[in-house]
């Protein structure tokens, strides 16, 4: 059974998620976010959800890679390799050329914005478009769509997500589960002890920064653990044998 059959997240899937943005959609952001999404519409060609996206999806075994500490030394590497579709978190910060580099590491790939979250990601989404413009990568730009966020956030509220706002791994974790077949995810545990040999865990792999207190990390990793007991992902959280199934 697939991952939107299984825990009926009923967003109309690809369609919602990255179609067109219309004017219409803005309902659903907040007005100080109203302008520049306008200058969003009017600066930038959407990326349709056409049958170049769903191609690289359907009936695919994806593998969402989150930031948590617990993918330090989890031999998890050849695993999400092997996955046919991947999910990756990457921020652009002050240097453009360290992230350009990033990106050409994985050819031709999506890279997935989310201008419409909220009013401070829109800048930064804009430049990181420009970016792959000015330095001619392969990489194509796509928006989530803000009707999808807003009917994924009151998806996860009417279960129990009360946070300000999701996290970008449960946000990428439900996207997973409405294009991909079979859902794997990495790097989600947000306790600061290994689940199985109790050792410290930083808070990212990569440093050990703290997040701003607008999530409810914990709240969502338990949806997510309870999708993991009924089949629908599958939570890896110790050393990884065999790859993604």
């Amino acid at each position: 059974m697939s991952g939107d059959q299984a825990v009926n997240l009923n967003l109309n899937g690809c369609k919602k998620t990255v179609e067109p943005l219309a004017p219409s959609g803005m309902d659903c952001i907040g007005r100080d976010e109203e302008s520049a999404a306008e200058h969003v519409y009017s600066s930038l060609l959407v990326v349709r959800c056409d049958s170049q996206l769903l191609v690289h999806l359907q009936e695919k075994t994806c593998a969402v890679v989150g930031n948590g500490g617990i993918l330090t030394n989890s031999s998890c590497g050849e695993d999400i390799d092997s996955a046919q579709f991947i999910f990756r978190f990457a921020g652009l910060m002050e240097r453009r050329h360290p992230f350009v580099e990033n990106l050409n590491s994985y050819g031709n790939s999506f890279l997935l914005l989310p201008a419409f979250s909220y009013s401070r990601n829109i800048d930064v989404s804009l430049r990181a478009v420009y970016t792959l413009q000015d330095f001619q990568t392969p990489a194509q730009p796509i928006f989530l769509n803000p009707k999808y966020l807003k009917s994924l956030t009151q998806f996860w509220r009417a279960r129990g997500l009360k946070a300000e706002r999701l996290s970008t791994g449960v946000m990428m974790a439900s996207l997973a589960l409405e294009l991909c077949t079979n859902v794997n995810l990495y790097g989600f545990w947000p306790f600061p002890l290994h689940p199985y040999s109790k050792h410290p865990l930083s808070n990212h792999y990569y440093d050990d920064q703290q997040g701003k207190n607008v999530h409810n990390m914990s709240a969502e990793f338990e949806q997510l653990l309870r999708l993991h007991e009924q089949g629908v992902v599958r939570v890896h959280l110790g050393k990884c044998t065999s790859g993604p199934r």
